[in-house]
C-alpha cells in the first residue's frame, strides 16, 4: 500500500471507565468514517486516576473490558486500531504496565507494547510518580499494518531519541505516540519534539492526545497532530475533542530520504555508549 491515511484521537478522559468507553467508541467510529486506515487513541482513554483508582481497574489482555472493546470496534469499522495505552494487570506481577495494543481488522491482536519510560518528575508545581503503579517496558516494538512498518511509543517515551532512532533502523515509516502530555510541558515541547523525532528519523508521527483536566488539578495539553518525514505539520487538532486524520505517501517519504540520506550518512561504527550510563 502506497498510501495510509491515519486519524488521530483527542478526548478528555477521567476516572469514570464506562463514560469513556462510550466517548471512544463514538470517536472510533467518527475517524473511520474519514476513511482512516489506521486509528489511533490517546493514552490511558479508558482511564486516568491515581494509583490506587489503576490497581482497581486496570485489565489483563484476555477478557478484558476495555480490549474487548478496542477488538470489537477494529472488526466493526474494518480499520486498525492502534488503541492508544490501557493499564494493564499481568499475572503474577506486583505492579501493572502502560500497554499499547494493536488490533487487526479482523478484531485479531496484532501487537502489543508496555510503555518503556515512566513519567516521574515534578513540572509545574505537581508531582508525577508513575513508578509508583506501574513497572517499565523492556524492548521496542515495530508491527506491520498493510506493508507500513509502525513503531509503537506512549507519551514519556518522546523524550528519548534513542528509541525511535531504533524504530526507524528497524524499519519503521510512521510512529504513534499516543500522550498525556501535561500542559506546562505541552506548550513549551510538544511540537518540538514531535517534529524533531519526524525530522530526525525521516518518517510520519501520529501523536492523538488527552485534552483538559483530566484530573482535578491537572491540565492536558492536547493539540494532538500528524506530522510529516520533512517535520511539517499536516494536521492538528483544535482545543475540544474529536478527530483528526491524514494520507501518509510513501513516495514522499522515500523522496525525503533519498535527498537528504541521513539515516545512510550514520557512522554506527564511531558511536560509543559513555561507561557511566
Amino acid at each position: 500500500m502506497d498510501r495510509l491515511r491515519v486519524a488521530c484521537v483527542q478526548m478528555t478522559s477521567r476516572a469514570d471507565k464506562a463514560a469513556n468507553l462510550e466517548t471512544a467508541e463514538a470517536l472510533v467510529a467518527r475517524a473511520a468514517s474519514t476513511g482512516a486506515d489506521v486509528v489511533v487513541l490517546p493514552e490511558k482513554w479508558n482511564l486516568i486516576g491515581d494509583a490506587e483508582a489503576l490497581h482497581a481497574t486496570a485489565e489483563p489482555l484476555a477478557g478484558g473490558e476495555s480490549v474487548d472493546a478496542m477488538a470489537t470496534w477494529a472488526r466493526t469499522q474494518a480499520v486498525t486500531l492502534v488503541g492508544g495505552s490501557i493499564t494493564e494487570r499481568r499475572e503474577g506481577r506486583e505492579k501493572l504496565s502502560n500497554t499499547s495494543l494493536v488490533f487487526a481488522p479482523d478484531g485479531s491482536l496484532a501487537a502489543v507494547y508496555r510503555k518503556i519510560h515512566l513519567f516521574d518528575v515534578e513540572v509545574g508545581g505537581l508531582v508525577y510518580r508513575e513508578s509508583e503503579a506501574e513497572e517499565h517496558g523492556e524492548e521496542p516494538v515495530v508491527a506491520d499494518v498493510d506493508g507500513w512498518p509502525i513503531g509503537l511509543s506512549v507519551c514519556y517515551d518522546l523524550r528519548f531519541p534513542e528509541l525511535y532512532r531504533i524504530l526507524a533502523l528497524e524499519g519503521a515509516l510512521l510512529v504513534t505516540v499516543p500522550a498525556n502530555f501535561t500542559l506546562y510541558t505541552g506548550k513549551d515541547h510538544w511540537h518540538v519534539l514531535l517534529r524533531a523525532r519526524a525530522i530526525e528519523n525521516q518518517l510520519y508521527v501520529a501523536a492523538a492526545a488527552q485534552l483538559g483536566e483530566v484530573q482535578p488539578g491537572r491540565h492536558s495539553y492536547g493539540r494532538s497532530l500528524i506530522a510529516d518525514p520533512w517535520g511539517v505539520v499536516v494536521a492538528q487538532a483544535p482545543d475540544e475533542e474529536g478527530v483528526i486524520a491524514a494520507e501518509l505517501d510513501r513516495a514522499r517519504l522515500e523522496d525525503v530520504r533519498a535527498k537528504l540520506p541521513s539515516l545512510r550518512h550514520r557512522r554506527h561504527a564511531a558511536y560509543r555508549w559513555p561507561a557511566p550510563v
